[in-house]
């Protein structure tokens, strides 16, 4: 497996141009594995009423965009197109800047340095140039790098929602994130220690002794040990792969605790939606998902960076050329934190 080592120099990336009306994008033509992507040249697009054109300096990959190529789960093609992607360039979550505005764009103004994820009005990071709505973004911090601005935006924000808003987290609890050492995971760790807590990562391979230097109290290799049958329980379980059974998690968790997932299947979202009264009622346990509010809850994110409470693990980076095999490794699950793609460097 291609393998790029957590934290290298960014500059290292090479940028390579093109004329000034056109660009370079990552498409997506058809349905199938990272390796049917293509590097093309295509116009540059101009923006429209609130759109604001942004120069893309760094993006960041998902489970959207894998979700996305792959056209899987099948149920995914009612928002990516049934039988072909209607949107042609993948990607959710960059950071840049503005190089020109709609007519009706007022929120920014050329040169402003911006970030988020836009899933809410599209996709299209994969490329040198995006035309967004303007609501889409928020200014990034002049103290908040390109790179961990495009490796914040959506999974600080998935942890977040997660552990505050949807958790409720509190002091005393015994808390376990499942897939730990992703991008929520270790932003949830550090989300978590702001409160007394004790937290329990899940996760296997060269994840785990990250995840111990990060500051996880207990680390447990999935592949050595099923934390839903070792005999725990936990107040609030943060769950990023829901696969499994929510009767087998609704096990895991004491009463009155919480299990929340921030996405999964369709399949499984479903069952967690069907049982989750029943979960309530007989086990006193509450099952949730969260719906995320992209980009909501940012500026409480910047007061942590700021302070040095938050750091982003950045995996990468990798240049646009190499998203296919950027994807490839993401689907693999073999990445720590954030992946990121350095298209244009500071």
């Amino acid at each position: 497996m291609y393998f790029i080592a957590v934290n290298p120099t960014i500059a290292s990336i090479m940028n390579t141009t093109s004329s000034a009306s056109t660009m370079r994008a990552i498409t997506l033509s058809q349905y199938g594995s990272p390796e049917t992507l293509q590097l093309k040249e295509i116009s540059r697009p101009v923006p429209q009423g609130r759109e604001i054109l942004v120069k893309v300096h760094v993006a960041a990959i998902n489970d959207y965009d894998w979700n996305m190529v792959l056209g899987r789960p099948v149920l995914y093609r009612l928002l990516f197109g049934l039988f072909k992607p209607r949107m042609a360039i993948p990607g959710m979550e960059l950071s840049g800047k503005v190089v020109a505005l709609g007519s009706e764009a007022s929120l920014f103004k050329e040169g402003d340095a911006v970030y988020g994820d836009i899933s809410d009005y599209g996709f299209g990071a994969f490329a040198e140039y995006i035309s967004i709505d303007e609501r889409a973004l928020i200014r990034k911090p002049d103290g908040l790098s390109f790179a961990d601005a495009a490796a914040l935006s959506h999974a600080s924000m998935l942890a977040w929602q997660a552990l505050i808003d949807v958790g409720r987290i509190r002091n005393g609890q015994k808390i376990l994130i499942n897939g730990a050492g992703g991008g929520v995971g270790t932003f949830g760790l550090q989300i978590a220690k702001r409160y007394e807590v004790e937290v329990t990562g899940v996760d296997t391979g060269p994840k785990l002794d990250m995840m111990k230097a990060l500051g996880f109290d207990h680390v447990v290799d999935y592949r050595q040990q099923d934390f839903t049958k070792n005999g725990q329980q936990y107040d609030l379980i943060i769950d990023a792969k829901t696969n499994r059974s929510p009767f087998v998690y609704a096990g895991s968790l004491r009463t009155n605790g919480a299990y929340v997932t921030v996405g999964g299947t369709p399949a499984r979202l479903i069952q967690i939606l069907l049982s989750r009264s029943w979960i309530s009622r007989f086990q006193k346990k509450r099952m949730r998902i969260v719906a995320l509010k992209p980009n909501k809850d940012l500026e409480q994110v910047h007061r942590l960076y700021e302070d040095q409470r938050i750091k982003c693990i950045i995996d990468g980076p990798f240049s646009l050329e190499e998203v296919p095999r950027a994807l490839a490794y993401f689907g693999a699950g073999e990445h720590s934190g954030k992946v990121i793609v350095v298209i244009f460097s500071e």
